[in-house]
């Protein structure tokens, strides 16, 4: 059964049915009927349905739109109904990638901005109850101390519940079966089997030797502690958006309401416990080891290690691999010296993020560099990783190096924790000798400290962030960054005149917003150029419309003219083809102003971006003159 088959024998009913159809075509968003007689279509039902936006009766044409897949619901009308006469079709595009490296960036990143203000309060709030222990106000066995710390920690605790709603988002799988997923892997009495007997032991006799603690349907689960954890989850809902889309495919619609999500949840529960326990376990195992090679070898590297991919191990998750050491250290010899070297990590992330936030003069940017900083401070740095310095790429890199740095100075000094201690500033205390006080491992930390602060500080500022701005102002008059805490893609003007309001064209469906965000231009040369490099992926004959996907995968749609599609082609000259990669300011489509005006149509021009709610926000120019090369639209990621 197609996806759109109901849709489509929906829309055949409501415009009158097969019997009523004269002819039907389609545009790039919209089905377009002719019909025998409008009057048996029912138009209330139509756009009541969740898969048609709106309906139009313009031109002698019934116009149904649908959106950006408009080619899939005609194919199946077409299809379905037995209509002889078809329209252009699109060929996907070959996605340009631009890094795996950046491609991560911007999933992570796009999965964590939903939940980056809670995130940063969170953060406070840990950091306070910490503070407030420190200084003797609290007592960390007081029933209020436990509160207002559960408060702070329940968001890093269930993490990977919060983040299968806003992966699932992302991935495009049903978002409560997102949180399930999440809760499945913290669910106590699975989480209990990490702790249970071993059942037997895989990898026996080598470094990766895993006790087996537990078996779904006789296939071995090498358990691990997904609390706090943050890219096991973002791993199981990919899998499971993949999953539902195939059951989706497969199940009876009788039964579809229950059955795909039950379905997707077991499959995809099952293969994250599967294949993510034994590989973040042995990972863990591996860094565990090689942590222990490289500290018998030389104390500063263990350090410059142990600083510079303390942020990299926690993402993954496998920092728990030190934990054992950590442990061993301390009770064997009354000290801990390995893990003790990421004590740097949040200062200087600290130093990285309130550097960015005194530099740039964006206030999107700063309202969340400065909490974000503050709770860095505290020992938290969720918000500032996932918030400011993972985003922009460059301040990330430069926390990890200098880090490292300070995790080499404190190797030096053979810095040594004593006791359990607190989070940022107020682990501290922890690094005092019982027996000799405040030696030089104690200063060591401080100088440490200080050294890594002060080159994650002056990294950021020459090098790291670039507080160029664009012309363009956000809807609260905010000015826009080139380079900002949400990555942007930048589109240049299409076609040169003068820059109306998208609410103000002939033309109800661009007008409401239907089809994306974006603007018009009354055009003062018939000229459309490419408004920045992607892939033509939609070229009509007619030449009056074209689709492009950029590398951010924003779906542009130019559109030349009102209702032009029913000139099929007269007037317009493409000079590009589907499929083709373009390149910005190349020509790719000519058109004759005077002989559409003369044939009685509205040459305006509208520029949008039709999948405008994939991105937090679309923005566009002040200026009145739409001038080649011009900076005129940006999307914020």
């Amino acid at each position: 059964m197609k996806k759109y088959e109901n849709l489509a024998k929906f829309i055949i009913e409501n415009v009158g049915g097969k019997e009523n159809v004269i002819s039907l075509t389609h545009c790039i968003t919209r089905l377009r009927f002719k019909l025998k007689d409008e009057s048996r279509a029912n138009k209330e039902a139509l756009e009541k349905n969740d898969g048609v936006a709106s309906v139009i009766q313009k031109g002698g044409q019934y116009q149904v739109v649908i959106g950006n897949h408009v080619e899939d619901v005609f194919d199946t009308v077409v299809e379905i109904g037995g209509f002889n006469n078809t329209a252009s079709s699109t060929t996907q595009n070959d996605e340009k990638e631009s890094g795996l490296f950046n491609k991560f960036v911007g999933i992570v990143s796009g999965i964590f901005m939903p939940v980056l203000g809670l995130l940063c309060a969170c953060g406070i709030i840990k950091g306070l109850s910490v503070f407030l222990a420190s200084i003797g106000l609290l007592e960390m066995t007081s029933s209020t101390y436990v509160i207002l710390n559960g408060i702070g920690d329940c968001l890093f605790y269930f993490f990977p519940i919060f983040l299968g709603y806003s992966s699932a988002e992302k991935f495009g799988l049903n978002k409560f079966v997102g949180m399930a997923v999440g809760a499945c892997l913290l669910y106590p009495n699975i989480a209990a089997l990490q702790g249970g007997e071993p059942l037997f032991t895989v990898l026996s006799g080598t470094p990766l030797e895993s006790n087996v603690t537990a078996t779904f349907l006789g296939i071995p689960i090498v358990m691990m502690n997904y609390a706090n954890s943050v890219l096991p989850v973002i791993f199981a809902t990919f899998i499971g958006s993949k999953v539902e889309k195939l059951m989706r495919k497969i199940t009876p619609t009788l039964i579809k309401m229950f059955f795909v999500p039950a379905t997707t949840l077991i499959i995809t529960v099952i293969i994250t416990l599967v294949l993510v326990g034994p590989i973040a376990t042995w990972a863990s195992q591996l860094i565990g080891l090689f942590v222990l090679s490289i500290r018998n070898i030389s104390p500063v590297l263990t350090g410059m290690v142990i600083g510079g991919l303390w942020q990299v191990l926690v993402m993954f998750g496998i920092h728990q691999g030190l934990t054992p050491i950590a442990l061993n250290n301390m009770m064997t010899y009354g000290y801990e010296n390995v893990m003790c070297n990421m004590l740097t990590v949040p200062f200087t992330t600290f130093a990285v993020v309130l550097a960015v936030y005194l530099k740039t003069k964006n206030e999107k940017l700063k309202k969340t560099a400065l909490p974000a900083a503050i709770s860095s401070f505290f020992g938290v740095s969720e918000p500032s990783i996932y918030g400011v310095t993972l985003p922009l790429k460059k301040p990330f890199i430069i926390t990890c190096i200098s880090a490292s740095i300070g995790g080499g100075i404190m190797g030096f000094f053979n810095c040594c924790t004593y006791t359990q201690g607190g989070l940022g500033i107020f682990a501290l205390p922890a690094y005092i000798n019982p027996k000799t006080g405040m030696d030089m491992g104690f200063y060591g930390a401080i100088i440490a400290i200080l050294a890594a602060m002060t080159c994650g500080f002056v990294l950021t500022w020459l090098f790291g962030y670039k507080n160029t701005n664009t012309v363009k102002e956000v809807k609260e008059n905010e000015n826009i960054d080139k380079e900002n805490l949400i990555k942007q893609e930048i589109y240049v003007t299409p076609v040169q005149g003068e820059v109306v309001s998208l609410e103000s064209v002939d033309d109800p469906v661009f007008a409401s917003g239907t089809i994306g965000k974006g603007i018009a231009i009354k055009p003062s040369e018939g000229k459309v150029y490419a408004p920045c490099d992607g892939t033509a992926v939609t070229v009509f004959p007619t030449g009056h419309a074209l689709g492009i996907q950029t590398k951010a995968n924003a779906e542009l749609l130019i559109h030349i003219g009102i209702d032009t599609v029913q000139l099929e082609g007269e007037g317009f000259i493409s000079h590009v083809k589907q499929g083709e990669n373009i390149k910005k300011g190349q020509l790719l489509v000519e058109f004759d102003q005077e002989y559409l005006k003369n044939k009685g149509y509205d040459d305006t021009v509208m520029f949008v971006v039709t999948n405008a709610s994939s991105f937090l926000d679309v923005v566009a120019s002040n200026d009145e003159k739409a001038e080649q090369n011009k900076e005129i639209l940006a999307i914020a990621i």
